[in-house]
């Protein structure tokens, strides 16, 4: 469904729809959340839900989109060093207030879904590939005002600190403890340090 084409209150609709799928997904696991649970969740009728969604695939495609946008729209700009080490205390503060259930939304769905179909792998390769941008985005522009070195490469960074992340919440998710999380971000923060000019 073309999302520009929904009035006010058709796109109102079809964000509590998408954030009730999402929340179930991450709690339940794509497997255990049913069109019933959603439909129940969000407050719709059937018939609601099924003028946003036509089927369930089409559901989870958009709830890889939505959650997607919402870790974009989570991303402060991180262009100083400062600036990484707040993120990553902040990654792990989010994860050790739910209790490090749920582990990170896209990675909940990759580890779930990337072998499904080709089509949703595309989807959450998507989605890395947008938060990759990102953040070579910002380590571009730290490079180019000088804070690191020329040979720094905002590339293998970006890939390093991005990888950290994702596996530090899906151990720590496992194991119930912030350990392995904040130690990958502090290993991936040293190497970003390394660079500094």
């Amino acid at each position: 469904m073309d999302e520009h084409r929904l009035t006010a209150k058709g796109r109102a609709t079809r964000d509590r729809i998408l954030a009730a799928a999402a929340d179930l997904v991450l709690r339940h696991g794509v497997a255990g959340t049913g069109l019933d649970d959603v439909r129940r969740a969000a407050g719709v009728s059937g018939s609601q839900l099924t003028h946003y969604f036509h089927d369930k695939q089409t559901l989870i495609d958009d709830v890889i989109a939505w959650q997607t946008d919402t870790a974009m729209e989570r991303e402060p700009v991180l262009d100083s060093l400062e600036a990484w080490h707040r993120w990553a205390d902040q990654v792990v503060a989010r994860q050790t207030a739910r209790k490090f259930r749920g582990g990170c939304e896209l990675g909940s769905l990759a580890g779930q879904l990337a072998e499904t179909s080709p089509e949703t792998r595309a989807h959450l390769a998507d989605g890395y590939d947008r938060w990759l941008d990102r953040f070579r985005h910002d380590l571009h522009t730290m490079r180019d005002q000088g804070l690191l070195r020329p040979d720094a490469d905002p590339e293998s960074l970006a890939n390093t600190l991005l990888a950290a992340m994702q596996g530090g919440v899906l151990l720590s998710q496992t194991l119930r403890r912030s350990g392995p999380l904040r130690d990958s971000l502090d290993a991936a923060l040293a190497q970003l340090e390394s660079f500094a000019s």
